[in-house]
């Protein structure tokens, strides 16, 4: 799948952003595969930089339509009460700032909250949009722009380390998961 996604260039990263901000989120893939793209300078970067923020983009509004649809029940479902509390609370202090930030942050930041909330709460369709395609593309293009001008060392130092990197990657996706399991477990139980 890595393969066909880099392979398929701005396009990939579209169909990768939307997985990726959807409630399966792939942690850290967008930014591996903005950098991997523009470091091997198919295209010039701002592309990949806007390619990157268009399937986020739709990929969050995706989510945010599911929960505004579903209402707060959705949120507290998805999320732990207590996180949900925590979120809404947030939500209601920074509206705008709410959405817009989280999109900057990177991995592991989890912002998929964010976008069930924004739904959740109804918020304004456009100011979600305008949040979230300020965040992200500010990010995006930092990203590529980094990746552009930096992208061929880090591709260098992870050809010849790529095994131990790929080890690293593993175990975390797998203490991931069952953080997550647990979590999910302990959500049930409430």
């Amino acid at each position: 799948m890595w393969r066909n996604l880099r392979r398929m260039g701005g396009p990939g990263l579209v169909l990768l952003g939307i997985a990726d901000n959807s409630v399966i989120p792939l942690t850290g893939s967008m930014d591996v595969l903005t950098i991997w793209l523009a470091a091997r300078h198919g295209q010039p970067w701002p592309y990949y930089a806007v390619m990157a923020t268009l399937g986020a983009v739709i990929g969050g509004y995706l989510t945010y339509a599911m929960a505004r649809k579903g209402g707060k029940e959705t949120m507290e479902r998805k999320l732990s009460k207590r996180r949900a509390t925590k979120v809404s609370q947030t939500f209601e202090r920074w509206g705008f700032g709410a959405v817009a930030i989280p999109a900057l942050l990177p991995p592991p930041f989890p912002f998929v909250p964010f976008l069930v909330a924004a739904g959740a709460m109804q918020y304004s369709r456009k100011k979600f949009l305008g949040a979230l395609t300020l965040g992200r593309g500010v990010r995006y293009s930092i990203v590529a722009g980094l990746g552009f001008h930096y992208g061929i060392n880090v591709l260098s130092f992870f050809s010849r380390y790529y095994k131990p990197a790929m080890g690293i990657l593993i175990a975390l996706a797998v203490i991931g998961a069952v953080m997550s399991f647990i979590q999910y477990r302990r959500m049930r139980r409430a």
